[in-house]
């Protein structure tokens, strides 16, 4: 399984939209575009990317307005400012509101990458957890997006991985019920947690040895799930 990283680029340029698309696709991420403001909020809204490329010189909105709002939705996402302006002021106030990183215009495509690349790495160690993780035979490596079970790829849906990688960032920990809905039902209003119990389920029969005595996925019982990892499961690597 491989489920790609959806980075949403923001610049009204297309020029500027169309080289940092192509090299995002020869890096085999997920692509989506703005070319202003209200374009970009209603598909950060809509898409949930993983990351997002911020140009700050857009044509109906100030683009450090921006980085607050973004965050405010999607505090676990990774953006970087992608912008022409170079004064040291502008920088320290992107970063400040929120943002993880900036690149200044002209740049150089392999250093855009290696950016977004370090970014979605600290991203997942956020938690105390780790890039990948081994437990037995099954690989978990949540930057490249990898569910590997004895060498062969496992086969997870989008909100399989979903639950997955939630309780593999924070390894050992609880992660409740409500904490575990909100990430994965992001947009509905009503959370039903027997929708959570299903993809437990099977999550359970893709990764467990007997999934009717899990040892990998447990239950707090009222509580939520725990994702349980041997000390030396965590690779820094």
């Amino acid at each position: 399984m491989n489920i790609r990283h959806k980075v949403l680029v923001i610049d009204d340029e297309l020029h500027i939209r169309r080289l940092i698309n192509a090299a995002l696709a020869r890096a085999d991420y997920s692509t989506l575009e703005a070319e202003n403001a209200g374009e970009a909020l209603n598909k950060v809204r809509q898409e949930r990317p993983d990351v997002v490329l911020l140009d700050l010189g857009l044509p109906d909105r100030d683009g450090l307005e921006l980085v607050p709002l973004v965050k405010q939705m999607l505090p676990d996402t990774t953006l970087i400012i992608v912008s022409a302006r170079e004064a040291t002021a502008e920088k320290v106030a992107a970063l400040d509101l929120g943002a993880d990183d900036y690149l200044t215009k002209p740049f150089d495509t392999d250093e855009l990458l290696a950016r977004v690349r370090v970014a979605l790495r600290n991203r997942m160690t956020r938690g105390g957890g780790a890039p990948a993780l081994k437990i037995g035979d099954l690989e978990i490596n949540l930057l490249d997006r990898t569910i590997t079970k004895a060498g062969a790829n496992l086969h997870l849906t989008r909100k399989e991985f979903a639950v997955l990688s939630q309780l593999a960032r924070f390894p050992g920990k609880v992660i409740t019920h409500e904490q575990m809905l909100a990430h994965v039902w992001p947009n509905e209003v009503e959370r039903h947690i027997e929708y959570l119990r299903v993809l437990v389920r099977t999550l359970r029969q893709k990764l467990e040895v007997d999934p009717q005595r899990p040892q990998i996925i447990s239950n707090e019982v009222g509580i939520g799930y725990r994702l349980r990892v041997p000390a030396d499961a965590l690779d820094a690597g």
